[in-house]
């Protein structure tokens, strides 16, 4: 038995992909030679491969199965402009240096501008919403967390940050649910599968090679270059780049064991009322919080709908499962609506990595980007094009992601077997967070 919060027509599919929905299409054929060879067809591979074309590059995307069909149009849409760089999945933030730490908000900054560049360069419609995002403080001490991060994020992101007392929390959300919060205006939203759609129009105007169905089974050095070898075919190929993220498989061990793929879980509701609707969110910013077993939401680009997301949990499970665990989520911030239906349930792989950070560089002549934490659009967008900048030497400066350390652990192969435990652990500590405040 479904239950009463579901609609008549509830579809285990992400509510994206009403609008663009992932397919094969054309079976373009896997071309015998390319000078760069890209393993996973998502945001970094087609980003990658689109700004190796502007360089004059040619390259190959290779993608196992269907195109899109991975977190790339699973995701919930929101566009961060830093403040969730260096934030792991427990919450906490990363132990780097000052000086390093500013940089990586810098390249956040541009990663947000280059999404924004792509979007107007390519003419992609896909609902580019600037509205900002408010991050609701889970107690007082996370308030006061986010108060202390102010300046960093003002001055290397220009973030446009400023702190909300609960008592002017109505301003951004119709919930008492929070400790007040912090407004990020440098945020934005946008419709995660058109905005891949235009990615892949964009590399299909320019002639890149985009193989759907064409799962990598081997790569191997061949004199200064490498083979791969496909399920439809071998390319020689001068440079690699593995951009698989949170499904990074067996293919490449050792960057295997230095993701850990954390499943995010959405919903959908059916369409609200429209006084209901505009008075949620009433800056329409995209919502996220200060919990380790975190949640974000956000209006549907139409504003009628309650796109809502996070860790039901830590694994892959049944959307009606995970669906009634986000329902009950909702309803605990918006208790107005009780008795609103789910029309969609999904979910997909994050790509968390062991010191919180995203990861480009290369490992045994393998080059990767990898490890959006988080951030997937602008993050992973941001390291293909960057690692294709590395490639073609064009990159007049180092990026701030671009490191020889990232770091994997002894007990770690790849396996989150851990996971339920650890989202145990959380909830306990979220709990006795919320009750000590």
């Amino acid at each position: 038995m479904r239950g009463d919060i579901f609609y008549s027509e509830f579809k285990p599919t992400p509510y994206w992909w009403e609008a663009f929905r992932p397919a094969i299409g054309d079976r373009v054929a896997v071309p015998r030679e390319a000078r760069v060879a890209i393993v996973g067809g998502g945001y970094a591979g087609l980003s990658t491969a689109l700004e190796l074309s502007k360089h004059g590059i040619d390259a190959v995307v290779f993608e196992k199965g269907v195109l899109g069909e991975g977190a790339s149009t699973r995701n919930g849409g929101a566009v961060s402009g830093g403040v969730n760089v260096g934030k792991s999945f427990s919450g906490k933030p990363a132990q780097v240096d000052a000086a390093r730490a500013a940089r990586m908000l810098s390249d956040a900054y541009d990663a947000f501008a280059l999404v924004e560049r792509l979007i107007d360069e390519e003419a992609i419609d896909c609902s580019w919403q600037k509205r900002g995002r408010f991050v609701g403080a889970w107690t007082r001490k996370h308030f006061a967390y986010q108060e202390s991060r102010l300046a960093s994020l003002n001055d290397n992101a220009q973030s446009g940050a400023y702190m909300v007392p609960r008592e002017r929390q109505r301003d951004e959300i119709a919930s008492d649910y929070y400790y007040g919060g912090m407004v990020v205006e440098r945020s934005a939203s946008l419709h995660p599968a058109l905005y891949y759609k235009g990615l892949l129009d964009a590399c299909r105007r320019r002639g890149i090679a985009v193989c759907a169905d064409a799962e990598v089974q081997a790569i191997a050095r061949d004199g200064a270059g490498w083979r791969v070898t496909t399920s439809r075919g071998t390319t020689e190929a001068g440079d690699i780049v593995i951009a698989t993220n949170g499904y990074t498989g067996a293919l490449t061990p050792a960057l295997r064991r230095r993701i850990v793929p954390i499943a995010s879980h959405i919903i959908a509701t059916e369409e609200l009322p429209d006084d209901l609707a505009r008075s949620l969110i009433p800056n329409g910013r995209t919502l996220s919080d200060t919990k380790r077993v975190l949640c974000y939401y956000r209006m549907s680009p139409d504003g009628r709908r309650m796109v809502f997301g996070g860790r039901a949990r830590f694994t892959q499970v049944d959307p009606l499962l995970s669906a009634r665990v986000l329902h009950a989520y909702m309803i605990e911030r918006f208790p107005q609506l009780r008795g609103v239906r789910v029309t969609h349930g999904w979910t997909g792989n994050t790509a968390f990595t062991l010191d919180a950070l995203p990861h480009m560089g290369e490992d045994s002549g393998l080059h990767y980007a990898l490890g959006c934490n988080g951030s997937g659009i602008a993050m992973m967008t941001y390291l293909g094009f960057q690692t294709a900048r590395k490639i073609a030497r064009a990159a007049n400066y180092g990026c701030a992601f671009d490191s020889p350390e990232f770091p994997d652990h002894a007990l770690y192969n790849g396996n989150p077997w851990f996971l339920p435990l650890l989202g145990s652990y959380y909830r306990l500590r979220d709990r006795l967070d919320r009750m000590l405040a």
